[in-house]
This record gives C-alpha cells, sequence and structure tokens, in this order.
C-alpha cells in the first residue's frame, strides 16, 4: 500500500507501525514543507528565581505520580547510584534526594527546559545530581562519556509520556485545554528539522493521519477524524491546539462530543485520543521506550530495581511485555499482538533470564492520590529486579 503525500508519496505499509514514524518523517522532510505561521515553539517558558528554590523547601510544579509506591519499589539505599530517565519538572527525584541524602543521582531527559532546572538542583545539592540532556535511546553513549560503565547503577526510575510542566506550556503545544502553537516536540529546537505535529496534519494524506490516530491513539473515529483536518486545511493550514480540537470536535453531533467519558467516566474531550497519538507520532515515544528498556536493563547492577510509569495502554503492553522475556527486537511487525510462542527469553525453569517482578500485578495510584492529581489517574507502575 502506498500513502498518497500531498507533495511526494511515500511508501509505508497499511497499518501504522512503530518504524513508520521513521519512514514518513523522512517524507515530510523531503516535502521541502515550509514553515507555516505559528508551527514553532515559543521561547523556553523557564522557571522563576523563586521557583527554582532548594530541594528541602520547594513545591513541587507538579504532584509526582505514584510517589509512595516509587520510593517502596526503589528501595534506594545511602551510597548509591539511582538514574532518573525522565527528570521533568523533578519531583521524584527530589524526593529521592530527600530521603536519601547520601546517593549520586543521574538526571536524563530530553527536555532542555527540564535539564535547565536539573542544572539548577545539582548546584543546589552540591554535584549530587548530573544532568543528561537527551533521549531513551541516547543513554547508552551519554553514560559512557561519564565514564558510566554498563551494570554499575543500582536503581532506574522511567516515568513515560508527556510531563506536567510540559502540558502547563501553552507554547509546547501539547495541551487540549490551552491554545498555543501545534508543536508536541518533547525535544523543543534541539532538532530543527524534526516535524511538528502542524507538519503531520498539514502534509499528510487522510489514510496516512487515520493509520496514525488508529495506531496510537487507538481511535475508533479515525477516518472521521482525519477526513476532517483534510477538509479543514482546504481552507486554512491547521496551526494551532485549539484549532485542530475544534476540526475534531467540528466532526462529530454535539451529543457525541459531550458523551465520551475517561476510565473515571468524567468527561473528556473528544480530541484526547488525537492528540495522543500525534504526540506519540511525533516524539517516536514508543521506540524510545523500547529503547529506553534496553538502556535500563544494560545499565542496571545485578539486583538492581527498575521502576517505570506508563500512562495508557500501548506504552504499558510494551513494558509488560519486555519484563515478561518476550522478543521486541522487531517492532514495526510486533504490533502488540498476542505473544506467540517461543519469543520469551527464559532459564530451564521457566524464569524470566534478565527479570524478576517485585510485585505480579500492576500497580495503580489509590483513589486519595487521584483527587489529589487527577492527571495521574491513569498511571500504572511495574517494578523489577534485574538478576
Amino acid at each position: 500500500m502506498i500513502f498518497q503525500l500531498s507533495v511526494r508519496s511515500c511508501p509505508l505499509s497499511r497499518k501504522t507501525n512503530l518504524t513508520g514514524w521513521r519512514v514518513l518523517r523522512s517524507c515530510l522532510h523531503s516535502s521541502s514543507i515550509c514553515a507555516l505561521p505559528g508551527t514553532g515553539p515559543g521561547p523556553g517558558c523557564l522557571y522563576s528565581p523563586e521557583e527554582l528554590s532548594s530541594v528541602s523547601t520547594e513545591k513541587p510544579h507538579h504532584t509526582p505520580v505514584l510517589l509512595k509506591e516509587v520510593l517502596h519499589n526503589l528501595d534506594v539505599q545511602p551510597g548509591q547510584v539511582v538514574l532518573d530517565m525522565t527528570f521533568g519538572g523533578g519531583g521524584h527525584t527530589k524526593a529521592i534526594l530527600n530521603m536519601v541524602p547520601e546517593v549520586k543521582l543521574l538526571a536524563l531527559d530530553r527536555d532542555p527546559t527540564a535539564i535547565s532546572l536539573a542544572e539548577q538542583l545539582a548546584t543546589e545539592t552540591f554535584g549530587r545530581v548530573k544532568p543528561l540532556l537527551g533521549r531513551f535511546s541516547e543513554l547508552n553513549a551519554l553514560l559512557s562519556n561519564m565514564k558510566i560503565k554498563p551494570g554499575s547503577i543500582d536503581a532506574v526510575l522511567l516515568d513515560a509520556g508527556c510531563s506536567s510542566m510540559q502540558m502547563d506550556q501553552a507554547t509546547r503545544g501539547f495541551s487540549l485545554s490551552k491554545d498555543g502553537p501545534l508543536d508536541m516536540r518533547m525535544d523543543g529546537e534541539r532538532y530543527p528539522d524534526m516535524p511538528s505535529a502542524a507538519d503531520v496534519v498539514n502534509t499528510l494524506d487522510q489514510q496516512a493521519l487515520a493509520s496514525i490516530f488508529t495506531a496510537y491513539g487507538e481511535e475508533r473515529h479515525a477516518r472521521k477524524i482525519a477526513s476532517a483536518i483534510v477538509e479543514a486545511r482546504r481552507v486554512s493550514p491547521i496551526t494551532r491546539t485549539q484549532q485542530l480540537a475544534s476540526v475534531v470536535a467540528g466532526s462529530f453531533p454535539a451529543a457525541v462530543v459531550h458523551a465520551r467519558k475517561d476510565r473515571l467516566h468524567r468527561p473528556a474531550h473528544i480530541a484526547t485520543k488525537t492528540f495522543q497519538a500525534l504526540r506519540i507520532f511525533v516524539n517516536d515515544e514508543l521506540n524510545e521506550l523500547h529503547a529506553g528498556l534496553r538502556a535500563a536493563r544494560d545499565a542496571l547492577t545485578p539486583g538492581g530495581r527498575l521502576c517505570v510509569i506508563t500512562f495508557h495502554s500501548l506504552e504499558d503492553r510494551l513494558v509488560k511485555r519486555f519484563l515478561q522475556g518476550d522478543d521486541l527486537s522487531n517492532l514495526d511487525q510486533y504490533h502488540f499482538s498476542p505473544r506467540k510462542q517461543g519469543t520469551q527469553k527464559k532459564k530451564n525453569d521457566g524464569e524470566n533470564i534478565y527479570w524478576l517482578p517485585l510485585r505480579r500485578k500492576v500497580i495503580i495510584p489509590e483513589k486519595d492520590d487521584v483527587k489529589e492529581n487527577p492527571r495521574g489517574r491513569s498511571a500504572k507502575l511495574r517494578a523489577a529486579l534485574r538478576r
């Protein structure tokens, strides 16, 4: 099957897969897309000095998700080396530092704004925090540059998805509730040639868009939404978050728009899954998550602990099967279908050769925690011990 793009064609299977992101990104680049008005991210919205106060007194920018469960399962001890693979606003990192001051903490994030916060925290903690700017897929090289050998880290936390800090900045283009440029690039301006969400919705054809919404948003009405986007952009390029949200909502009757509920049966915007799909696609999140899991496995010492927080079923399914030992080396053909026989790497006694689950069942937030932090309502935590 060939997806006919508006500028040139690009080969891709009918069912958008995980490596399809690289193919479509290549098509976007080769199409010589002109810069669309309003698509670039705004200036870095860094925190004020008051918000960057000391680790002992600062009120977190957001409430860390599943904090007590993370601290319990990481079980950090004095003198250990801990890797926070998604520093974000630093909530989990600061809690670890407060609980166990005698630790060295490596803070990774692909977002330059987050790394600015990590650098400030490093100064305040006299070097106990080491910021690392990069993606999950770049972690091995970053650790090597720091002379940190494989198998030398005691605990790893990987918090997947979009941070509250990114969602709260309208200029980043992630939020449905705040109008801003339709950007969604977690890396900011680190990779200027990386397509934004506006590039995607204004360039790919209807079938390609529908495939993205189906694969990464699990959206049942993907074709209807894709059709509405194509019709709307013929009148004017879609460059703003509220503009896209209105286009999606306008493709449904009012009764349908107001009928959608989240998992807690609360009203949910009809464009939520569309925004999720675009964000995952633009940032290649599933491939990056898989790369991060492999990097964590390589970095952990035997007996080291891994905690992974996910926020939707695609992420959780990937993590679950990785920890079970499934062969995910060919993600473009995997599609998270029912597991095939013989794909797990196990010892003779049937146990996974890499991981020992700390809990068999996934950990979810308690009701009181959801009331305090509604954004964490869909969070799931999986914890395992490196063999």
